[in-house]
């Protein structure tokens, strides 16, 4: 039994040594989720041109020191032209749109708000001399300096620049970042298998009839899609009853896949036999329970490459096929309590997962929000307790879901995020901020 930092802290140590699966190409768009395997460079300088921010009239910054001051207008600027349709001497302006190149010869914009144009009807003997009859004139109203609203040529990235590294999962923002530079296929890693092996004698498929003291094997379900989420391919496997041959054979087959997460069977009750078989396959137990509350009983290990496993133990035995893992294939044992199970998932086996995948693995994140109402509770664990948090802008507040155990996964379907307490907290009054994970 350690503390929850010790072991967060020793699943990452050994994230940080396993190694991603092989490449593959993926379009731009299926590439969305995947880990990206070879770093994206600038193509180009980014923005290829000095780019106006806002719309109004391209100046030199010298002409407005003094305003009001009036200038000619010699031509318009919009998004897609060529900054080389005109040149801004002394005394003129050009009209720009947001998004325009900037003409030779301006070094600021000045806002359309702060402009106004100048009706000519009669000549003017100096301003017809120095600008021309017939020109438009635009009166600005307030001074620029320069440089100011427009972003230079190469500001964001020069060309050759690293824009997303290798191991970046990509988000909207990665596949913008890639179309930008021309990418329509791209190179991912693999997505890792990872099996879901749940176990007891309690557990029937979800489609049968439960008897009176069984229930239907959701964990399955639920584990099978954190593990989708988290960008890899579950593997679900077939109930593994309290037996300890079916059990070892179903063991077996999940350490063919990159990762095994068993569900049930780790607490300390004569029919918990996960970690009496893991040991006849002469596993490492790098922990075998963590001072929080839910998933006290949680187990982390791994199995050598010498440890055999099967290819399938949906054939008979006569026809298993045994080989030897390439390498050490680490495995977690969470508790079967549904709450139990989806905590621990994203506490423990998401940054193994995100590591095989090519991802440095993600550091927890906790908010912060002040409590509704006071709680108590004892003292000696880390708990991770179900909670509502509501509110809007900088009003965000937090009320522990009134939930029956572990086992209340209707109540954490309510929820949406968690409390931690500290386990040296036996009372949090209302008003005072708590840690929140957010789910």
């Amino acid at each position: 039994m350690v503390s929850f930092e010790l072991a967060r802290h020793l699943v990452e140590q050994h994230a940080a040594g396993v190694h991603p699966g092989e490449t593959e190409t993926a379009d731009l768009l299926a590439a969305l989720g995947r880990v990206l395997a070879e770093p994206i460079l600038a193509d180009r300088d980014f923005p290829p041109f000095a780019r106006s921010t806002r719309d109004g009239y391209a100046v030199r910054a010298a002409d407005v020191e003094r305003v009001p001051a009036r200038l000619a207008v010699i031509g318009e600027i919009k998004a897609g032209d060529s900054p080389e349709t005109c040149t801004v001497n002394r005394d003129q302006a050009v009209s720009i749109m947001t998004g325009a190149p900037l003409p030779a010869g301006a070094d600021a914009v000045v806002m359309v708000e702060h402009t106004s144009v100048v009706e000519r009807p009669y000549p003017n003997a100096a301003e017809n001399a120095t600008l021309g009859w017939g020109t438009q004139l635009v009166e600005i109203q307030r001074s620029v300096k320069s440089g100011e609203n427009f972003v230079p040529r190469g500001a964001e990235a020069r060309a050759g620049q690293l824009l997303l590294d290798r191991g970046r999962k990509l988000d909207h923002t990665g596949i913008a970042i890639a179309a930008s530079v021309g990418k329509t296929r791209l190179p991912v890693f693999r997505k890792p298998r990872v099996a879901v092996l749940s176990t007891g004698d309690e557990l029937v498929e979800i489609d049968a009839m439960p008897g009176p003291a069984q229930i239907r094997n959701s964990n399955s379900y639920s584990l099978a899609a954190q593990v989708q989420n988290a960008g890899a391919e579950a593997v679900r496997l077939a109930i593994a009853p309290d037996e300890p041959r079916r059990l070892r054979a179903l063991i077996e087959e999940g350490l063919s896949c990159d990762l095994l997460l068993l569900t049930g069977g780790v607490s300390m009750g004569k029919y918990d036999l996960v970690e009496q078989v893991l040991a006849e396959l002469k596993a490492e137990f790098y922990f075998t329970g963590a001072e929080i509350q839910p998933g006290r009983p949680v187990v982390f290990g791994s199995c050598g490459a010498d440890t055999p496993v099967r290819v399938s133990a949906a054939k008979p035995a006569s026809a298993w096929v045994s080989v030897s893992a390439p390498h050490k294939k680490h495995f977690f044992g969470l508790p079967g309590n549904p709450v139990s199970t989806m905590v621990t998932f994203e506490l423990f086996a998401r940054p193994m997962i995100e590591a095989l995948s090519g991802m440095t693995p993600q550091p927890l994140i906790f908010l912060s929000a002040r409590l509704q109402s006071e709680i108590r509770t004892k003292t000696g664990l880390k708990r991770f307790l179900p909670a509502v948090l509501s509110g809007e802008f900088a009003n965000a507040k937090v009320e522990l879901a009134r939930w029956q155990g572990s086992g209340d996964v209707a109540t954490l379907a309510r929820a949406n995020c968690y409390v931690v307490i500290p386990p040296d907290r036996e009372r949090i009054e209302a008003g005072e901020w708590v840690s929140l994970l957010m789910r």
